[in-house]
């Protein structure tokens, strides 16, 4: 069955909004994205990947918003939802509250809120009024969605760390195979926070500058924020979720197997649903976390499956690494590179252009670079924690 993305909406580090995040995405006067901040942690500054949204937005929702739905989590949705709103009104209004689902990807929720909430606790011995700890629950940014928009069909999220939103896009694709609604919003969120910093440092994996995938200097992720939206349905829209592929590896609780035999088997599993040769893929969108462990396994594993002339880049400099969020803003990305872009300018891979001699030599997507004809397939990987690996494939619809 044939799917398509018809309206997108994005907000991450590069924009708030399809044009803003188009012109910043093709910048050729440097990486546009984040920056260096010591919010997060005092004393010691870090790149993040932050979207120009109020630090306090959770305060500007619709006044009827359940205390339990007040998060910047869902700020950060309701801005990616702004240019879709009308037409998942008029999806609701066409095919009944009960046919319109909502599958989000999410790790953070309202962990941000949770932490202000402890702090304030043990300054003064007691919650904060207006802090419920439903906030932290990650079914929030679905609730809340559905809640707003009026969709009464399934609503949940999927958590599975870094592949959640791939992996939510593949359910809504799921949800309309099978006949369970006739329309998705889908996507995901995710917004910074202390914990997920303190985390990530813990596990010697964050870079303090800009990250670097696939350079020999290469020292970990910079971590961001944002969320996507897309209204998923069976009619014919710009866009078409061509195949998407799943996959775990059970090797480890954090480190992907080495020989990337699951990241493989994901993108060979996109491949087959859309049934298309691996030589018909135009572009890869790594993962490309810039950790030395996922760049050592991915981009073998690409070049294994889909030859070693696909152009490929990492976006994650320029968005951050938006955990349950980075599989649909990645997603994002390329469904504005198939559309409007008929001389097939792609994504490009900054970095620092010292080459690590252990990864096979892939074609990396240089500022300007264009393939000179309208884009057709459009590959995005995501792994996560645990080895959840998700895949989604783009073509023009």
């Amino acid at each position: 069955m044939t799917v398509f993305l018809n309206q997108m909406g994005v907000a991450c580090a590069l924009g708030i909004g399809a044009e803003a995040v188009r012109a910043a995405l093709w910048r050729s006067d440097g990486p546009a994205g984040g920056e260096l901040t010591e919010r997060y942690t005092p004393g010691e500054c870090l790149h993040l990947g932050t979207a120009p949204l109020a630090a306090d937005a959770a305060a500007a929702l619709p006044a009827d918003t359940p205390v339990a739905q007040r998060t910047r989590n869902n700020a950060m949705l309701l801005a990616a939802l702004e240019p879709l709103r009308a037409a998942v009104d008029a999806a609701v209004a066409r095919h009944g509250p009960a046919r319109v689902a909502v599958v989000l990807g999410t790790s953070t929720s309202g962990i941000a809120e949770g932490e202000r909430a402890v702090a304030a606790r043990a300054a003064s011995g007691t919650w904060p009024a207006g802090y419920v700890y439903g906030q932290q629950e990650l079914g929030s940014p679905a609730h809340f969605l559905a809640r707003l928009t009026g969709a009464r069909g399934p609503a949940y999220v999927l958590s599975t760390a870094c592949s959640s939103s791939a992996k939510a896009m593949a359910a809504a694709a799921r949800l309309l195979a099978c006949g369970a609604a006739d329309a998705v919003l889908c996507g995901g969120v995710d917004t910074l926070c202390g914990f997920t910093i303190a985390g990530f440092r813990a596990l010697e994996s964050v870079s303090p500058q800009r990250c670097l995938p696939l350079s020999a200097n290469r020292a970990g992720i910079h971590l961001g924020e944002g969320a996507a939206l897309f209204l998923m349905t069976r009619e014919a829209g710009p866009v078409r979720l061509a195949g998407w592929g799943e996959s775990a590896d059970a090797y480890h609780i954090s480190a992907p197997e080495p020989g990337g035999q699951g990241a493989r088997t994901a993108m060979a599993q996109a491949l087959a649903r859309a049934g298309i040769d691996a030589r018909a893929v135009d572009y890869v969108n790594l993962h490309g976390t810039a950790t030395p462990q996922n760049d050592a396994m991915e981009l073998p594993a690409v070049a294994a499956l889909l030859g070693s002339d696909v152009p490929v880049s990492s976006t994650k400099p320029l968005t951050g690494h938006a955990l349950g969020a980075a599989g649909a803003i990645e997603a994002a990305l390329l469904w504005l590179t198939l559309v409007d872009n008929p001389q097939g300018r792609l994504p490009p891979h900054w970095w620092d252009g010292v080459a690590d001699p252990a990864l096979p030599p892939q074609p990396l997507v240089a500022p300007g670079d264009a393939l000179g004809r309208a884009p057709r397939y459009l590959m995005s990987n995501s792994f996560a924690f645990g080895g959840s690996n998700g895949v989604l494939l783009l073509d023009q619809g």
